[in-house]
């Protein structure tokens, strides 16, 4: 309608509120709707991500860069293509680097250090959906990115790529009592990133997918049991602070062993330990 900016902002803030009534209204997790002390740290991560985003947008232009990707296609991108069919092509070339930075942030453990701030939260709700430390995002960020302008990807594509990807977000965390059914074959959903959520290694280091699912069939790393509900009990063993400047700071201070091996960890839980 020529307002693109002006149609995000409602679209997203639109979307926030309506989940939070739904949170309310028909809650997944009873326990999950209860304060965690956590919502101005949840909201400064978000506030501090999309603040940097700005600024670095700002520089760009100071620079002469005024586009993050250009204009027009370039390389191997298809322009030709209708721009639906570019914008599926473009969330699938932008899943592979996001699918490897999250998945890598799970398994090299300098960083897991700034992924942990995300996986410390203790209940799934709209507000702590941007709660990641500002390094673990530009670190997603520039894997996505680097993909898209190694492609040619144009402008127009990359928007689109990144406003879906602040929808899903949403969804993924929201504590709404919903039946995804054949979406959990296709998209990151709620059903999914509930398991991402558990403190058991062998179901938190699942389900690496920001929006599609595709990376985690091909490298068989989706997790759906439909035995059973996900934990309530989520969260990390890593010793993560409750104030938002000690979150910016764990992963830089100096870390001693974990505090609990996989295994035993695994076991307690099983077990209904904590």
């Amino acid at each position: 309608m020529g307002h693109p900016i002006l149609a995000y902002n409602v679209t997203y803030f639109g979307m926030a509120g309506a989940l939070l009534l739904l949170e309310r209204l028909m809650p997944y997790e009873a326990a999950w709707a209860e304060s965690d002390g956590q919502t101005r740290q949840d909201i400064s991560h978000t506030a501090l991500n999309k603040g940097i985003g700005q600024f670095l947008a700002g520089l760009a232009a100071t620079l002469g860069a005024n586009e993050v990707a250009p204009a027009a296609a370039s390389g191997l991108w298809p322009a030709h293509w209708p721009m639906a069919a570019q914008v599926v092509l473009g969330l699938v070339v932008a899943e592979f680097g996001l699918y490897w930075a999250h998945r890598l942030g799970h398994e090299i453990p300098w960083l897991w250090r700034y992924h942990a701030v995300h996986h410390s939260v203790t209940r799934l709700w709209v507000v702590n959906t941007g709660r990641f430390h500002f390094v673990d995002s530009l670190i997603a960020t520039l894997f996505a990115l680097a993909l898209g302008l190694l492609v040619g990807a144009p402008k127009e594509v990359v928007v689109w790529v990144l406003a879906i990807t602040t929808y899903i977000g949403f969804l993924t965390h929201c504590n709404v009592d919903m039946d995804c059914r054949g979406l959990n074959w296709l998209f990151n959903t709620p059903d999914l990133h509930r398991w991402h959520h558990s403190r058991l290694p062998s179901e938190g280091n699942t389900n690496y997918g920001e929006n599609l699912l595709l990376w985690d069939l091909v490298f068989r790393t989706r997790y759906l049991p439909l035995d059973r509900r996900p934990p309530v009990n989520i969260g990390t063993a890593d010793p993560v602070p409750l104030t938002f400047l000690g979150q910016l700071a764990y992963p830089f201070r100096r870390h001693q062993a974990p505090i609990m091996d996989a295994p035993v960890l695994e076991a307690r839980a099983e077990a209904g330990g904590d």
